[in-house]
């Protein structure tokens, strides 16, 4: 009896070290504390400087222009508000970075005609089970290097990413193959109360008797690729469902267009920079362009993937990779002072005659401050916050939809205006707002509060990105502890 009593005593101590060892935290006892409640307590998570960017701390800013703009007479909203912290590219993304996300997409797919029985079918190529054997959602095993000298099979999957171009009988890449699918899960969609699934939860007057029959209706986006290798976008409306009713996918061609340099100036020549701006490594640490709103969301959500695929544990802490909204874009360009530009004087050049950014200073004269088109990403000074390239050189995307009340329909507590628009949608309806002009505008739009905008799916050789990443702990250093 004593034996049993012993062995059931020992059960209960491994047991208590093992959920230690499970929860990691301070275990709750009644001893010691009176009874009184003491609080969990647990490791937090200190999150690293992500490469290539700066921290913008939490703050307030005076959104909008205060005075009528000189140029064309028109008042832009003026709105208080505050933004949390957040992590922003010290540049905009470059030529260089982007090339990152295409190669890997163009590798991804050869990876997958690789493992393909019509081009071989080396298996090994995909990861189909996990270390103990059991069945895992196929995957690619990018550990698995590509070939350098290749049998008949893999140079058919290689030459099946090519074009030749029928006059000059140029190989090309076929750029119409490199497409990326990528899901996003809308956490703020599944967190609205009338999207429960419980629909006594859907109200919570408990004058209002919930109606057992009620339905729930959602939109949720979804794409796939017909029998002619076109992507088919679609917005999908029906009843509620389950969770994966906030499950979106889409599909993306992700190679720039290479011929707004064409299309964006008529009676120009710019060859030039139609074959040699993306391509030619020259222009490598110059800033994208010819991107849409959409290939930015799509370079954003690769981005998240492969820093997530790099990380231990730890990984469900970092938030993901996004576009900027239009309220984090403006706090971040006026610096820590609120300036009207990135930098300090309403000047846009100092007293030795330097301009501070790259745009079009006098009229037909691009070359007045050093540049023709673009120049090189951070030859100029960062502003206050460590940003470089706030005003001109691109303007930039945000992910805020453009509307002419702007910040007045707004919310003053990190204000956001979003709608994901659909294929059917009017075009006007996919109006994105866009910042801080570019090498060809004006000093009046390259201004930290000037709005303006560009449909979703149109490129531009005017038009860049950079991507921002919420804080995972946006409590900061600087705030002193309160008393209770």
């Amino acid at each position: 009896m004593r034996t049993k009593k012993s062995f059931i005593a020992l059960c209960i101590i491994a047991l208590s070290f093992t959920l230690a060892g499970c929860f990691g935290g301070k275990m709750a006892t009644s001893s010691g504390r009176g009874g009184e409640v003491t609080g969990v307590s647990g490791k937090s998570f200190s999150e690293p400087t992500p490469y290539g960017m700066t921290r913008i701390d939490r703050g307030f800013l005076r959104m909008g222009l205060e005075k009528e703009d000189s140029l064309w007479g028109k008042q832009t909203p003026v709105k208080d508000i505050s933004v949390d912290g957040f992590w922003m590219d010290e540049t905009e993304v470059t030529n260089s970075e982007y090339k990152q996300f295409v190669y890997w997409v163009r590798d991804s797919i050869l990876r997958t005609r690789m493992a393909d029985p019509a081009y071989g079918g080396d298996e090994t190529y995909m990861i189909t089970e996990d270390k103990n054997g059991d069945p895992v959602t196929p995957h690619l095993n990018w550990k698995k290097q590509l070939p350098r000298k290749m049998n008949e099979d893999e140079q058919r999957a290689v030459e099946s990413l090519y074009v030749i171009n029928p006059v000059t009988g140029e190989k090309l890449l076929d750029y119409s193959q490199l497409n990326y699918r990528y899901e996003v899960y809308d956490y703020t969609a599944a967190a609205l109360r009338r999207n429960r699934m419980a629909v006594e939860e859907r109200n919570l007057n408990t004058d209002v008797a919930a109606d057992p029959n009620e339905v729930v209706m959602i939109s949720k986006d979804t794409a796939y690729i017909d029998d002619e290798g076109r992507i088919v976008r679609e917005t999908i409306n029906r009843p509620l469902s389950g969770p994966w009713d906030f499950l979106n996918t889409y599909i993306v061609n992700v190679y720039p267009d290479t011929t707004c340099w064409v299309n964006d100036f008529k009676n120009s020549e710019n060859e030039t920079y139609l074959r040699n701006y993306f391509s030619n490594p020259a222009y490598n640490d110059y800033p994208v362009v010819g991107v849409t709103w959409e290939q930015a969301n799509a370079f954003c959500a690769w981005r998240t993937d492969y820093l997530l695929k790099g990380l231990g544990g730890e990984a469900r802490y970092v938030q993901r990779y996004r576009l900027p909204t239009e309220a984090e874009w403006e706090y971040a360009a006026r610096g820590k002072a609120g300036n009207e530009f990135p930098w300090e004087n309403e000047s846009v050049k100092s007293g030795d005659g330097c301009f501070f950014a790259n745009f079009k200073p006098d009229r037909g004269n691009y070359t007045k401050d050093g540049n023709l088109i673009t120049s090189k990403v951070g030859i100029y000074s960062a502003n206050s916050n460590g940003l470089f390239d706030m005003a001109g050189n691109v303007a930039e995307w945000t992910s805020t939809i453009y509307t002419e009340a702007g910040v007045e329909a707004m919310n003053d507590l990190n204000p956001q205006l979003e709608y994901k628009a659909a294929k059917e949608d009017p075009y006007k309806m996919k109006k994105k707002s866009v910042r801080g002009g570019s090498w060809k505008d004006p000093e009046s739009y390259i201004r930290s509060a000037w709005r303006t905008w560009e449909y979703q799916n149109q490129p531009r050789s005017y038009i860049g990105f950079r991507c921002v990443r919420s804080l995972a702990n946006t409590t900061s250093g600087k705030q002193k502890k309160g008393k209770k």
